[in-house]
């Protein structure tokens, strides 16, 4: 920003395009009550914000030397900080999870099989960018966030096939054939998990409009991780594995802690984990009664209002902004009062908030939208001197002790009424997607029903609690006068283009003379005194020439009617439409319960009122149906694949059923985690839970294949199989679980504003999967004896193979 009322241009070497500020007269500017101009230097190619930052940086050093005196030169609004911040913060989580996930691998693996998984993480991480490109995703916060949910998934695998390598070693068989055996054995497993993974990802790819777009980045990225991951997990692995050789010296006291660990947890499965399973599958019907009852209470919370549940979790902004819309055509003077209004009120608010230590400056703007209509430039917003916007822009949030919205709220309150103002709009908050969070359009044949509608509607929405900045969308338009040809004057000869001709020439003028000037040309014009152009009642005075060579003043001869020019008249699907918005107090209200109550009580009303009258939905509620309804779609397809994938290795049309039991009761977990941690739901949790279906059937699918094979090999009681495999597959199910949920926790207990948008979805997965584990481990084991019960009850109790045609059931495959 340049405190000069002169427009300027500004060149950064071939990166820089640029806004030169305002030349209309009925737009101006003011930086800390200074006149400015804003230039705008926007990224092109493949520069990044930093280095475009950067070079405007220096370039600036260089210009401030050569400027006039009371000319300055401040930065405002720099994206390239709040990019740089947003990836640190990613950059911080992804690391302190890595670290989190290797502290669990040494504790619970030998220390140079959690030596090589490691290893495995930055190879899957690094190997997915060559698949990435092709997926249209860049690196970016959206993208970063997918390798952090990856971090902790892909360690399963690898610890999954590390665990059934040594298993083969301690079988006694030589390193590499043990190698060779444990991916043979376990391939198919694996294969088939990260199958389903990358099938629980695959409806975040179709999931439409804007969020979509942002969102599509996750499982881009993910799917990338998990392909190198199996690849890694089945080639590379094995191949370490197959030359590593038992630790001595230094390695052999580097692995005590492990071993000191190991006893305590065959210890904690041997002497409470196994009593308890077998309390729990020998009362399986009570076991999974009270599941059952768990996840009813769940929904019931959920579906009784009792977690709100909104569009996009609230991102802070360091930039507020206040933008006031006066009836079109209103002059110069009146909007600098109400800039003035504001800018006043704005430095109370600053008072109240701890003075100007958290404030980086105040920028005001007569002429032009601050705030966009809705995502894209195109809906800019009105121009003229009738818009007013007011930006208040903060340092970074770790330097303040409030939000954007606790401003926000402040400033709105001291700054109470405005006469005349048309529209008053407050934001604090960032989106990925635009528009408001209600955006109800009104549409009827007659605009004088759309407009009263529109009014009434509004003040409906006026009598709900945290609704503030409500518009009826209903604009009066300029002043102006229509004429209506009088018969009178049509008999002397008079036209409406007569008529029009006349007036325009009255007021506008009349080119009498054009002289060449050297290279340019000078117009003259004739027209009336500015004194007599500035006066009403000049035009009822005004004189018309008829074509017989008389005179008639223009009041004999056109009726004048004052009235209202529209400047938009908008539509949607070829009807006209009347948008009525409002903003909602988050820390208040829900806009999703606000808008079940207009459903329910004033819509049906006004249509009754108004015979006619419909209504559609845009902004966030739009947004939302529309995702949602992709979800309903994509979600039950996702399911089914992942049903499908599975019944392959199985055989069985029922094991896949007992596998995919845990990710309803998953979502247990994901609702309690956002109910423990003080979070809403959101269509980002919701994101989260999509996903979560695929990770969590994982620890489920080995717990299966465990049980299968021990009923396959051993000649044991099915109730010993089941406990069996429970066992042995206990410490590899807690291992992979807690990988993912403490590759999540740095991201999930993050406090930082910038990361509100992703936490969600991180809370949705760490916490599903932790419930999901309990399950797996109680649960899942019960629901496979009830299959039994219920197909085989004559069955022998004795478990034949795999193979054995007289001892299939349901749950053998």
């Amino acid at each position: 920003v340049a405190s000069t009322p002169d427009g300027a241009t500004i060149t950064v070497g071939d990166i820089a395009t640029i806004s030169d500020g305002f030349e209309d007269v009925d737009q101006e500017a003011y930086f800390n009550d200074q006149r400015a101009i804003q230039v705008k230097v926007f990224r092109v190619g493949m520069e990044t914000p930093q280095s475009v930052s950067e070079s405007v940086h220096a370039y600036l050093e260089e210009l401030r030397p050569e400027l006039p005196d009371g000319i300055g030169l401040a930065v405002w609004n720099d994206q390239s900080e709040v990019y740089r911040d947003r990836m640190n913060l990613l950059l911080k989580n992804a690391f302190l999870g890595l670290i989190l996930v290797l502290l669990l691998l040494g504790l619970f693996l030998d220390f140079k099989l959690a030596f090589w998984v490691t290893v495995g993480l930055p190879t899957a991480i690094i190997g997915s960018f060559l698949f990435i490109p092709f997926t249209g995703a860049s690196i970016n916060m959206i993208s970063l966030f997918g390798f952090i949910i990856s971090l902790g998934i892909i360690v399963d695998d690898a610890v999954v096939a590390g665990e059934i390598i040594y298993q083969k070693r301690e079988q006694g068989l030589p390193f590499l054939q043990a190698a060779i055996a444990g991916a043979r054995e376990i391939a198919g497993p694996i294969t088939f998990a990260v199958l389903t993974n990358i099938a629980a990802f695959l409806p975040l790819f179709f999931v439409p409009g804007d969020l979509g777009h942002f969102m599509r980045q996750v499982p881009s990225v993910v799917v990338a991780v998990f392909v190198v991951s199996l690849v890694e997990s089945l080639f590379v692995l094995p191949a370490h594995l197959a030359h590593t050789r038992e630790p001595s010296g230094f390695w052999k006291t580097l692995d005590r802690p492990r071993q000191w660990f190991r006893k305590i947890m065959e210890t904690f499965i041997r002497e409470r984990y196994q009593p308890f399973l077998r309390t729990a599958i020998v009362n399986r019907y009570l076991t999974v009664a009270a599941g059952l009852a768990l996840l009813i209470l769940t929904v019931g919370i959920v579906a009784g209002g009792h977690i709100p549940f909104s569009f996009l979790p609230a991102i802070d902004s360091e930039v507020v902004t206040a933008q006031a819309t006066l009836p079109y055509g209103a002059p110069m003077e009146q909007s600098r009062r109400v800039m003035d209004r504001l800018v006043e009120s704005a430095n109370a608010a600053i008072a109240q908030h701890g003075g100007e230590a958290a404030l980086r400056g105040i920028y005001a703007q007569i002429g032009a939208a601050l705030l966009q209509r809705g995502p894209r430039q195109a809906d800019s917003g009105p121009m003229g001197s009738h818009t007013i916007g007011v930006q208040v822009s903060f340092m970074p949030a770790n330097q303040r002790d409030f939000n954007g919205a606790d401003f926000s709220r402040t400033w709105r309150t001291g700054l109470g009424t405005i006469p005349g103002v048309e529209s008053l709009r407050f934001r604090a908050e960032v989106s990925p997607v635009g528009g408001d969070p209600i955006d109800i359009q009104l549409s009827h044949r007659s605009k004088v029903v759309l407009e009263a509608a529109a009014r009434e509607l509004a003040e409906a929405l006026s009598r709900y609690a945290g609704v503030t900045d409500i518009d009826d969308g209903i604009s009066l338009g300029k002043p102006q006068l229509s004429f209506r040809i009088k018969p009178e004057a049509r008999s002397l000869g008079l036209n409406a283009t007569d008529v029009a001709r006349q007036v325009r020439g009255a007021f506008y003028g009349v080119e009498a003379l054009r002289q060449q000037r050297g290279r340019n040309e000078v117009k003259v014009m004739v027209r009336l005194p500015e004194s007599e152009r500035r006066s009403a009642f000049t035009i009822e005075q005004l004189i018309l020439l008829t074509g017989q060579g008389g005179e008639i003043p223009l009041a004999e001869a056109a009726e004048i009617e004052a009235g209202r020019a529209y400047t938009e008249i908008r539509r949607y699907e070829g009807r006209r439409i009347v948008e009525v918005t409002v903003e909602i107090d988050g820390s208040v209200a829900n806009a999703g319960n606000i808008m079940s109550e207009l459903t329910a009580n004033e819509f049906e009303a006004l249509q009754q009122k108004y015979p006619g009258l419909t209504y559609s939905l845009a902004g966030h509620q739009a947004e939302s149906e529309e995702s949602l309804s992709a979800l309903s779609i994509g979600f039950p397809l996702a399911l089914l694949l992942i049903y499908g994938l599975l019944a392959i290795p199985f055989r069985s049309y029922v094991q896949p059923l007992i596998v995919m039991l845990c990710i309803p009761f998953s979502v247990i977990g994901a609702v309690a985690g956002h109910l423990l941690l003080g979070f809403g739901l959101s269509l980002i949790s919701l994101f989260g839970i999509v996903a979560l279906a695929g990770v969590v059937v994982n620890d489920s699918l080995v717990l299966i294949v465990a049980t299968n094979q021990i009923r396959g090999e051993q000649r044991v009681s099915l109730h010993d199989a089941v406990i069996q495999g429970a066992m042995n597959r206990f410490r590899p199910i807690v291992l992979t679980s807690l990988t993912t949920f403490f590759g999540l926790a740095p991201m999930i207990f993050e406090t930082a504003e910038q990361a509100q948008f992703l936490i969600p979805m991180a809370i949705s997965l760490g916490f599903g999967i932790l419930f999901g584990t309990a399950i797996i481990l109680t649960i899942v084991p019960s629901v496979y004896l009830i299959v039994e019960d219920l197909f085989w009850r004559d069955r022998p109790a004795l478990a034949g193979t795999l193979d054995s045609p007289e001892h299939h059931s349901p749950t053998a495959g």
